[in-house]
């Protein structure tokens, strides 16, 4: 995890190797059936301007919109009003290195930085684990 110094923001960055071809990955971003696998639930679609809610569990529905989506390489969105998510998949060997990026953390709000302080070991811990899982079910 790092901070941005130039708007003192926090950002989370987490990769993870994924033994599967980028566009597997892609899928498993993409399609909701299996983002809830991995996630939450949500009407998630890689089209750029698409709004969907994620159903997370003890936090309710988050509202997101699709920035940029660039089939197997890049796909943006917002995830609630303040956070971004960036997902970059890179071809490595036989696999794929799945890049995430959070930002939007403001530090000098007492529940961002516990957010951030909860969401880096998250993310590297549980979630991206969880997606490298997953390629050996489908």
């Amino acid at each position: 995890m790092t901070t941005d110094s130039t708007d003192q923001h926090a950002v989370i960055r987490v990769d993870q190797f994924v033994a599967a071809r980028p566009e597997t990955v892609w899928r498993i971003l993409t399609e909701p059936e299996l983002v809830q696998r991995w996630w939450a639930a949500g009407d998630i679609r890689p089209e750029v301007g698409h709004e969907f809610t994620l159903d997370m569990p003890g936090f309710g529905h988050q509202p997101c919109r699709v920035l940029e989506a660039d089939p197997p390489s890049r796909f943006v969105y917002t995830f609630t009003a303040n956070w971004t998510l960036t997902w970059t998949l890179v071809p490595e060997g036989k696999g794929t290195r799945l890049l995430l990026v959070h930002s939007g953390f403001d530090l000098d709000d007492t529940r961002m930085a516990a957010a951030f302080d909860r969401m880096g070991p998250g993310w590297r811990e549980v979630v991206l684990p969880r997606i490298a899982d997953l390629v050996t079910e489908i």
